[in-house]
């Protein structure tokens, strides 16, 4: 029997350790990931021994964004199954943005497309100096609508209209730099480094962390309201099925540059 492909575990502390866990696909989600994080998540908000949550990926790379392949087939049915795809990938991450306790991501590798939504929604980001970051939707023809409020307010506009226009990669100094990640350490020394981190919001009273990161959230304007979230879903599935995504999917199979490049 296969691994879950969503390892989780609450210590006698209260700390859950939650691990994306398809190390061969490098922790790309599919609609299988993408589920087991709705309901690990679930069950965490609503868990009382729950005060922290580490997040990290099992392998080589922290999370490396979508698995093509999967999209690739979701773009060829019908809308509806487009819609439901891109509203639960959408959920997950702003679920895990307001999700009521607080959250700590350990990046190592790389860091790609969603998986910097899930930087960007996490309240403290811990990376090894060697991980890498990149907002590459565009690259393939798609967009990352649903992560664009998470990133907006963890890296600002302006860092956001650069990276997911050029879907270039940018190294982990970069990332400290322009906020998406508080604090960098030697690979290998990720939980070293996230240990004071989880111990100062043990320490911290829970009822008053999740009250305080509630009202950051609200005077901010972070917390997305119903309609803005259903037009990001809508936008974000449409764009799967045009036939930009469509040569997108297959320079990415073909492994050759896109029908759109420029020879030079």
């Amino acid at each position: 029997m296969s691994e879950p492909v969503v390892l989780c575990h609450v210590d006698p502390r209260g700390i859950a350790r939650v691990t994306l866990n398809r190390p061969d696909k490098n922790n790309a989600y599919n609609a299988e990931l993408v589920q087991a994080l709705l309901d690990t998540f679930g069950a965490l908000a609503g868990d009382p021994r729950v005060r922290v949550v580490v997040i990290r990926g099992n392998g080589r790379h922290f999370q490396a964004g979508a698995d093509l392949n999967w999209l690739s087939a979701i773009a060829a049915q019908d809308e509806a199954a487009n819609l439901e795809t891109s509203r639960r990938t959408a959920l997950v991450v702003r679920g895990l943005n307001e999700f009521p306790k607080p959250t700590v991501a350990l990046v190592h590798g790389a860091c790609i497309g969603g998986g910097t939504g899930v930087a960007s929604a996490c309240d403290v980001v811990i990376a090894t100096r060697d991980a890498y970051f990149a907002i590459s939707e565009a690259r393939w023809g798609l967009f990352a609508s649903v992560i664009f409020p998470q990133l907006n307010a963890a890296i600002g506009e302006r860092n956001v209209r650069r990276y997911a226009l050029t879907c270039e990669r940018f190294d982990a100094a970069e990332a400290q730099r322009i906020g998406l990640v508080h604090a960098l350490c030697e690979p290998g020394e990720l939980d070293t480094a996230a240990a004071p981190i989880i111990e100062a919001l043990l320490i911290a009273a829970p009822k008053a962390v999740a009250q305080t990161k509630r009202d950051v959230m609200r005077c901010a304007g972070s917390i997305m309201d119903a309609h803005l979230f259903e037009e990001l879903v809508a936008s974000h599935a449409a764009k799967r099925q045009t036939a930009e995504a469509a040569e997108g999917f297959a320079s990415f199979v073909g492994k050759r540059d896109p029908a759109w490049y420029p020879p030079a």
